[in-house]
């Protein structure tokens, strides 16, 4: 029995193998690449290892895959056989049951026909009258014909996220995870193979993806939330989707188109947030003044960062006690947005200080080990939001705030791990912090959510899906943060990401940039904005009106477009424009007082013949993708864009 699965412009087909054990791939690739031997079926003899791992399996418990790793693993081994398949609802049910143990996996195959993604999950459910425990409890695996893959991962630290990174492995295993209880800083939850096939997971909570090239010559992914996990008698466990992408003109913009199709439409305001103007001092006549400079440069939503709420002097209290500190705070909603603009507020609902009237009232609520203190980190606790009464609070303190006043943004951040968890993994944690998101999207659905946890410790696709824009990191500095949105722009579309012009100095690279450079930065998503405007001078504050205006004029292409990532470039082609932002990040070229050339990037994709630019340049599409435009960069001209428009 074989099916196959067809997305926008490739295939994925499965079969079940003849004796009912297991699924296989057969083929995964464009239209048609099915019509053939599959490239992944083993010919030969199998010594000293058993058949499946061997097999280009799709799915198999440790008792019939013992050696080369499993994807499901019972505290006693575990042996499938098939048990049918059913298509409904564009999905593909592949059931396999276990009569010894107890066990019936369903492996549902979902391809979306607009892209080419492919989303796997599997439900297990327990048939016995015996709690099962799983210690591995995958969500997918998928075998590639690849025997020394080259492996593109994202990596980092706080502050330092989304480094692009690569590694070839010609024997053994690659591992990359988060036991964090959110998908964590060290490593996002993606990754990609020779830039044709990716994986990425919808899971907010702890993960791990591995590679492994196995003995049969396969390199063997898999992808899932880590254990254990508990199943009930006659419970249900759904994993969570493994996104499977292939592309063989690179896999961002399959990855871009994904998020698009997931994404609800909704305009991104240029917002101005005074975090770093203010910190915790949210003195409102201050906040006022900012608001009022925000609004004159052509700012559209004005947000107040942490600080708002009773008890928050510092990182020490309040964390819990979501009330104003200000009984002034719904005229100084109405002043700021009586200036034209939206406004926002940052939350921490997850998050509660030990000096909170919450933590006072339920100290319970907490996770933590019988007969110990909690852990602190940044001088807080983690609610135990998989609590029933915890998810409650949560949903009605959001429901108040977004009540009494006009709120039209939101910014929720989580600035610390799990650490003591009571009982399993963090599954009910993360299944209810979805409740709650989706919930504010059913309930409000004008207020736009960003996704935030100390940076970009949570930008699964999982949040992605519920929330309008994530934050990638807290490190604003221009040459820091121009490498992290390029990592970035790798697994995410640019509508999701957030990027602030601020005054930050670099934390690894130091180097000064112009006003004009962390403006165009910050155009390669969601512009906003967190410098003390304050203290900008005159010249600077209208430099930044007149680029501000530049972005809103360019903002749908950046948004919406198809994205190309160049050395030191950004390439969007529209339906009526492709936009070029670029950067100089090394050396001049010592013109005008030696000879040297212009700067280069070279575009990809144009399918027009000439092109013209807001000057009045013509250029041919051969000249721009095989010599490139040109940039002069100069000590004060060290960024610009550039919109190009069929001729």
């Amino acid at each position: 029995m074989t099916w196959t699965l067809r997305m926008a412009t490739t295939s994925y087909t499965v079969a079940v193998e003849p004796g009912g054990r297991w699924t296989e791939l057969v083929a995964w690739g464009p239209h048609g690449v099915e019509c053939g031997p599959s490239p992944l079926k083993n010919l030969g003899e199998i010594h000293f290892i058993t058949e499946a791992d061997a097999a280009p399996v799709e799915y198999v418990p440790r008792g019939q895959r013992p050696f080369t790793g499993a994807d499901l693993e019972l505290s006693g081994d575990s042996w499938f056989t098939f048990d049918g398949a059913s298509e409904t609802d564009g999905v593909l049910r592949l059931a396999f049951v276990d009569s010894v143990a107890g066990i019936r996996a369903v492996l549902c195959y979902r391809p979306s026909p607009e892209v080419d993604v492919l989303a796997r999950w599997v439900e297990i459910t327990n048939t016995s009258s015996e709690p099962r425990r799983f210690d591995r409890i995958g969500s997918a695996g998928v075998c590639l014909p690849v025997n020394s893959p080259r492996l593109s991962f994202l990596h980092g630290e706080w502050a330092r996220e989304f480094q692009l990174d690569h590694v070839s492995l010609p024997a053994g295993g690659f591992r990359i995870g988060s036991s964090y209880g959110v998908p964590g800083h060290n490593y996002a939850p993606w990754l990609s193979v020779d830039d044709m096939w990716g994986v990425s997971l919808a899971w907010s909570g702890s993960w791990e993806i591995t590679a492994e090239v196995e003995p049969s010559g396969l390199t063997r992914l898999r992808a899932g939330m880590l254990g254990p996990v508990v199943v009930e008698p006659g419970e249900t466990f759904t994993t969570p989707e493994v996104a499977l992408a292939y592309s063989v003109d690179g896999l961002a913009r399959v990855w871009h188109a994904y998020d698009r199709l997931r994404s609800r439409e909704a305009r991104k305001p240029v917002l101005y947030n005074s975090w770093e103007a203010t910190g915790f001092d949210v003195d409102l006549p201050r906040q006022r003044e900012l608001a009022r400079i925000a609004a004159d440069i052509g700012v559209e939503l004005f947000v107040v960062d942490d600080g708002w709420f009773v008890g928050r002097h510092d990182d020490t209290g309040g964390l819990g006690d979501w009330y104003p500190e200000s009984p002034d705070f719904g005229a100084f909603v109405d002043d700021v947005r009586a200036m034209g603009l939206e406004f926002g507020l940052w939350v921490e609902p997850e998050c509660v200080s030990p000096k909170s009237q919450l933590y006072a009232d339920h100290p319970d609520w907490v996770y933590r080990t019988e007969g110990r203190e909690p852990t602190l980190i940044r001088n807080q606790m983690l609610l135990d939001l998989g609590l029933p009464e915890v998810y409650e609070f949560v949903v009605s303190t959001l429901d108040r705030l977004l009540t009494d006043y006009r709120i039209s943004y939101l910014k929720w951040d989580m600035n610390r791990p799990a650490t003591e968890r009571a009982g399993e993994l963090d599954n009910a944690h993360v299944r209810n912090y979805w409740r709650v998101l989706d919930h504010l999207r059913l309930k409000h659905p004008h207020v736009l959510v960003e996704g935030c946890a100390g940076g970009g410790g949570r930008t699964d696709l999982a949040t992605t899906g519920r929330v309008d824009v994530v934050w990638p990191s807290d490190n604003t500095a221009p040459l820091d943060r121009l490498k992290i949105q390029h990592g970035f722009l790798h697994m995410h579309a640019p509508h999701l990401m957030s990027s602030w012009v601020t005054d930050a100095p670099g934390m690894f690279d130091a180097r000064q940039r112009s006003l004009k450079f962390r403006f165009v930065l910050a155009m390669a998503g969601v512009l906003g904005i967190g410098a003390d405007v304050r203290h900008w001078t005159r010249e600077e504050r209208e430099e930044a009106a007149v680029l501000i205006r530049r972005y809103k004029s360019i903002r749908d292409v950046v948004h919406d477009g198809e994205v190309h990532l160049l050395n030191d470039a950004i390439q969007y082609t529209g339906t009526d424009r492709v936009v070029v932002l670029a950067w100089n990040t090394g050396s001049l070229t010592g013109v005008p007082v030696v000879p040297g050339q212009s700067s280069r990037v070279k575009l990809k994709g144009l399918t027009v013949q000439s092109y013209v630019d807001e000057h009045g340049n013509v250029y041919s599409g051969a000249h721009l993708t095989h010599v490139g435009l040109p940039f002069d960069w100069s000590q004060t001209n060290d960024a610009d864009v550039v919109v190009l428009r069929p001729y």
